[in-house]
């Protein structure tokens, strides 16, 4: 789980780095943000699945299309997200009920 989670850490740094790149780019930078959206949408929904994964691609979809929003690292904070703030779920304590002979 260690690997997955810190191999995850690296494509999702790798990525953030690909989408602040096409800023460095005056006029292309703009066309490349539209080829590159939908695909950065698509691999973070490969990357985190469920709902929360849906969601990141919306919103890493919004993020690569609008003009300057390049500077934000969506990947990085998704997996901050995953990781680091995200409440894990804890499971309850079972009990048991003992019988007794009384």
């Amino acid at each position: 789980m260690e690997d997955s989670k810190f191999k995850l850490l690296r494509e999702g740094i790798v990525y953030d780095a690909i989408g602040m790149l096409s800023m460095s780019i005056p006029f292309v930078g703009a066309i490349l943000d539209i080829l590159w959206a939908p695909y950065a949408a698509m691999k973070m929904r490969d990357m985190y699945k469920g709902k929360e994964g849906k969601i990141a691609s919306v919103i890493v979809f919004i993020e690569e299309i609008l003009p300057v929003t390049d500077l934000i690292p969506t990947f990085t904070i998704m997996w901050l997200y995953t990781f680091v703030w995200k409440p894990q779920n804890q499971k309850k304590p079972q009990t048991i009920k003992a019988e007794t002979d009384d």
